[in-house]
């Protein structure tokens, strides 16, 4: 415990020298939520993250589980959670005298903008609205894929328990808007185990029949699952982050589809 304070101690001393001086002292408690920040030019804001961060901030928790006493210690004047949080850790998560915000994103491109217009108004930034109407803009203009309207089926990986994203759900509407026709027969998202009920990926595919399946990779360049594979179907790999992390890093997904769609021939 002694040695896990004294660490925090040095992480904090650190987060809190690389703060500009008219910054408020931000703890973004989910990856997506630091990529906003990021985006509003407000990295050097941030002195604590989530576990599931890669910036090297001292760690707050995790998404559904903040730890309360490493974020008072932060003394943050904004702590930002996910809308996964249950609301109360996050009443429970915010020390006194702080601002708490939770966010959403992940139900349709209207909550993400409302995400990053909540983000930059209780960080202070001035031309939030200018900025997410220019996002607004920009993401339609690259949903502009020559998709053929083909049928296809969007999984999060092509792993033994992959997710799939059907209506209601951001990627559904991005996906819809750049032209093609997702099949997916649920709401919201869908995970198949194959131990589960009704977990068998591959039949469902062979019964939804699409014409692609988008299948949303890691870093790790992970294999497919064997069982996904379906004659004549094509599976195109995409980079997940820029897909799952609802935000601007959609602009780059778009980007990389309509060159993915370019180099297989739509």
């Amino acid at each position: 415990m002694k040695f896990r304070a004294i660490a925090l101690l040095c992480l904090t001393l650190s987060a809190g020298l690389a703060q500009a001086a008219d910054c408020p002292r931000i703890v973004s408690q989910s990856p997506y939520i630091s990529r906003a920040l990021d985006w509003l030019g407000l990295t050097d804001c941030i002195v604590g993250v989530s576990r599931y961060d890669t910036l090297a901030r001292p760690d707050t928790g995790g998404v559904i589980d903040p730890d309360a006493g490493v974020i008072d210690m932060l003394e943050p004047d904004l702590v930002i959670f996910s809308e996964w949080t249950p609301a109360a850790k996050v009443q429970a998560a915010t020390p006194s005298g702080a601002k708490a915000l939770r966010v959403g994103g992940f139900r349709g491109m209207a909550g993400v903008e409302a995400m990053l217009r909540d983000i930059g108004r209780a960080a202070g930034v001035a031309d939030i609205d200018r900025r997410v109407d220019k996002f607004a803009a920009d993401w339609r203009a690259a949903a502009r894929v020559d998709s053929r309207q083909r049928r296809v089926l969007i999984l999060s990986a092509c792993s033994n328990a992959p997710y799939s994203f059907g209506q209601g759900t951001t990627l559904h509407e991005v996906f819809s808007a750049a032209g093609f026709e997702v099949v997916a027969d649920h709401d919201s998202i869908r995970n198949f185990k194959p131990d589960a009920p009704d977990g068998d990926v591959a039949a469902w595919i062979g019964r939804r029949q699409p014409d692609l399946i988008f299948a949303l990779q890691n870093q790790r360049g992970e294999s497919c699952n064997p069982a996904i594979a379906k004659p004549g179907i094509p599976i195109l790999p995409l980079t997940g982050e820029y897909f799952t992390h609802p935000g601007p890093d959609l602009l780059k997904g778009l980007e990389e589809l309509r060159q993915t769609m370019a180099a297989f021939g739509a």
